[in-house]
């Protein structure tokens, strides 16, 4: 499979084209099957795009959208993609799209796993785009080659959509779709800024293993759009 890299002057640029492609994506999904579906990822370089996107106007009620992964923390803390989501991309028009959240009233991420999988049953799949970003380490959604659950992770024969993850580098258990969850996607986006996140992810295509690198795990299994700005 192949990574194709859309590269920008600008974050602004980047930001600009990635939601007109990605509106583009949305609208022709609902004419061709009535319903579209969007999985997104959290932190702080998707904001100005889910800001961006919520200014679209199209069928929003139409729209499906869940998350990458989550960490397993009330909607409430900082730390909740959720959270995240709808202070900035579930406003506006698109308030009224259909919002398909990870995180159960369990305790314990591994408690939430069927009633996620349940949930996420209902959306239009394949899902007609994804949006991944990468950390500093290699990993993608919440696929962290720290954690003892990697292997699970991108076992592709698992038969799992979801998987509780336990970081030993970052703070707080998570809920992460699967890698063949993750590959169940018609297009599917990597979302960069910075020259730092580049040279990882470069390094990480020459010289990792999808273990040591899980980013490289659905570049190898996949079409991947690297929408890149400094």
């Amino acid at each position: 499979m192949a990574l194709i890299t859309e590269a920008f002057d600008t974050p602004e640029g980047l930001t600009d084209s990635f939601a007109s492609t990605l509106i583009a994506l949305l609208e022709a999904a609902i004419e061709a099957r009535g319903r579209a579906s969007l999985v997104v990822s959290g932190g702080r370089t998707p904001i100005a795009l889910f800001k961006q996107l919520s200014l679209s106007d199209i069928p929003w009620s139409q729209v499906d959208i869940t998350l990458a992964d989550e960490r397993w923390v009330d909607e409430e803390d900082d730390a909740s993609n959720t959270k995240l989501v709808k202070a900035h991309l579930l406003q506006n028009y698109a308030s009224k799209a259909n919002f398909v959240t990870l995180k159960t009233a369990d305790k314990d991420a591994n408690e939430g796993i069927s009633e996620a999988e349940s949930r996420l049953s209902s959306l239009s799949q394949p899902f007609d785009a994804l949006i991944l970003g990468m950390g500093e380490d290699g990993h993608t959604a919440s696929l962290f080659p720290c954690s003892e659950q990697i292997k699970d992770g991108l076992n592709l024969s698992s038969g799992m959509v979801c998987i509780a993850v336990q970081p030993q580098t970052a703070p707080h258990q998570r809920i992460s779709l699967t890698l063949p969850a993750l590959l169940n996607s018609r297009n599917i986006f990597l979302h960069l800024t910075g020259e730092k996140k580049k040279a990882v992810l470069e390094d990480a295509i020459a010289n990792a293993t999808e273990i040591e690198k899980p980013i490289t795990a659905v570049i190898n299994h996949a079409d991947v759009t690297l929408m890149w700005a400094p």
